[in-house]
């Protein structure tokens, strides 16, 4: 689907790659309803906007409370008319901790903003989707899930859950107007971390070589494309796409890689 002339709603949009594909999606032409919990951050993505931001609302909006979730439905359709598809691409991630050291809290916390958050904005927006002459849903998973990552288990459980929605999406509306893509990115440059209330340890901490990051409007610009294209599954990185062949070729020898990675930053 060409994103141009298009409303197009995105989920944290106030910062990182949300807010880049905010922009990307102005640049392009198309309308956008960002929503986001940090209503400064969506001020400054106003802001960014420039000449463009005539072309842009933003609505406060906590994507694990539903019924916000479905207000933001009749806020979107009330400012531009209409909505052309949906980018899922809120998240955030666990402490760097064990399974066994994580609270309950925290679980849920994690599951609650990455699935249920993409589940309540896909159930809500869908049947309106389908009565648009094309439409679009992207739903941003992770090469966490597909790919076990120690210390992060949760946030690949709720990713994974994400991923397996998406596809059967995909299968369940292949008779529509309505394409479904999932989307994989590795490491990219945002402020996740920050915005998920942890601190991120150090090169200086572990030993370890600071990873290679994706600038956050490479990553936009990719998935972009991968809408315009109705694409099935889109990596976002060299390293997503090197591991997602490695880990079907070996999965035990792909999480071995990634588990030497990760040890240093793990607890115990």
């Amino acid at each position: 689907m060409k994103v141009k002339n298009k409303v197009i709603v995105v989920t944290g949009g106030g910062s990182g790659m949300g807010r880049e594909l905010v922009l990307r999606l102005l640049a392009s032409d198309a309308k956008v309803v960002t929503i986001d919990i940090n209503e400064n951050a969506l001020q400054e993505t106003v802001a960014l906007a420039g000449a463009k931001k005539d072309s842009l609302k933003t609505f406060v909006v906590n994507i694990t409370d539903r019924t916000a979730v479905e207000k933001s439905l009749h806020d979107a359709v009330a400012a531009f008319g209409f909505v052309d598809g949906i980018i899922n691409n809120a998240g955030i991630i666990q402490p760097f901790i064990k399974v066994n050291e994580l609270g309950y809290d925290v679980i849920e916390r994690v599951m609650n903003v990455n699935f249920y958050g993409t589940l309540y904005m896909t159930k809500t927006f869908l049947p309106h989707l389908l009565t648009r002459p094309e439409a679009h849903i992207m739903n941003i998973s992770s090469m966490g899930g597909f790919l076990p990552v120690p210390g992060q288990s949760m946030y690949g459980a709720s990713k994974a859950a994400v991923k397996l929605l998406t596809e059967a999406l995909h299968s369940e509306l292949t008779n529509t107007n309505v394409k479904v893509t999932v989307v994989f990115p590795g490491a990219v440059n945002t402020n996740i971390t920050k915005n998920s209330g942890l601190n991120m340890p150090t090169k200086s901490n572990t030993g370890q070589k600071q990873m290679k990051t994706l600038s956050a409007a490479k990553a936009a610009e990719i998935i972009i494309e991968g809408m315009e294209r109705n694409e099935y599954r889109v990596m976002v990185g060299s390293d997503a796409a090197f591991m997602d062949r490695l880990y079907r070729l070996n999965p035990k020898f792909a999480a071995g890689l990634i588990y030497k990675k990760m040890k240093a930053i793990l607890p115990g």
